[in-house]
């Protein structure tokens, strides 16, 4: 029994369609029906349900964006921080392992190859936006697991969120907490949802131009639920489409299958974007998905998944 915290939200959402589809024995709980925030309840639930593993794909992003938590910062830090340290409590009282998803948004740029060596380049645009894309700039490699956030409390500057995602993943790390801590990016796929990076792109009334990873929801969630079932071990996993691409791209997909009226255009620069819509920094990174193909896991090329999203689009279902 697979015990599901957060299965209303966005990812929780794609969790538990990918369970039924493999037919696996879960229960999804809100917290309208049990407070998972307390230790004593969360332990009643899963002595309840008799779970064996537990997700959670709950937590604090702020609505529409990262901006609310910084207005926000108690409860983003409860649901960030203090949420994951809670489950991490109960299921070593509890004798079960659990998934945790995390966030790659925990870095800034990637790591660059050059004759002198390794070096982290925060900024990509410099180095890629120059009409070049990913086949040719062999040298743009992408953080692994094992590389210290660089978009964190303790490498400022960052967004309130980044920061506690990347405070969550040290404490549990530190606590050598029995869970796999998965990382999402970007997340994107065939259905309208105002969380849907496609979505987005169509309804924003300008375009930020950088370079990302990003991660099909269901893709992810299959990802994260072979980990589990393959008996993969515990620890951090970058879980992304392998590659990266560029907003421009991304649009220019668009632009081609979907054909929308409307026209698009791109912030300037980062002085305007942040004077005129955002407040929070925003994490434009490259993960490295060597780790998971390592477990066997080998999820679809990105402008494979994203072509392929925007060919079944379909914006009624949801």
């Amino acid at each position: 029994m697979i015990l599901l915290l957060g299965g209303s939200g966005y990812i929780g959402e794609a969790f538990a369609q990918v369970l039924r589809q493999r037919g696996e024995s879960f229960r999804s709980v809100s917290r309208r029906q049990v407070d998972y925030t307390d230790k004593p309840q969360l332990l009643e639930l899963i002595s309840n349900t008799g779970a064996d593993f537990l997700i959670n794909a709950a937590g604090f992003t702020g609505k529409p964006n990262v901006d609310a938590c910084e207005r926000r910062p108690v409860d983003t830090l409860a649901g960030n921080v203090l949420l994951p340290l809670t489950i991490h409590a109960a299921c070593s009282e509890a004798g079960i392992a659990w998934g945790h998803i995390s966030s790659g948004c925990i870095y800034s740029g990637a790591k660059v190859e050059s004759d002198s060596g390794t070096a982290i380049q925060k900024d990509l645009l410099p180095i890629l936006d120059v009409g070049q894309g990913e086949e040719s700039t062999p040298q743009v490699t992408g953080f692994n697991e094992g590389d210290s956030p660089n978009f964190s409390f303790q490498a400022l500057p960052c967004s309130f969120y980044s920061g506690t995602k990347a405070m969550a993943e040290e404490c549990l790390v530190l606590s050598q907490a029995d869970c796999y801590l998965w990382r999402l990016r970007i997340p994107f796929d065939e259905r309208d949802h105002s969380r849907n990076y496609l979505s987005k792109l169509l309804r924003y009334p300008k375009a930020y131009q950088n370079y990302n990873s990003i991660s099909h929801r269901f893709e992810f969630a299959n990802a994260c639920l072979d980990l589990y079932k393959s008996g993969a071990d515990r620890g951090i996993y970058n879980i992304t489409n392998p590659g990266f691409i560029s907003t421009r791209e991304v649009i220019a997909f668009i632009q081609s299958i979907l054909k929308p009226s409307r026209s698009f255009e791109f912030w300037k620069d980062d002085d305007e974007f942040y004077r005129s819509i955002a407040k929070a920094p925003r994490s434009n990174c490259v993960l490295n998905t060597d780790k998971l193909s390592r477990a066997g896991i080998q999820l679809r090329p990105v402008r494979e998944a994203l072509v392929d999203s925007l060919e079944n689009w379909n914006k009624d279902k949801d």
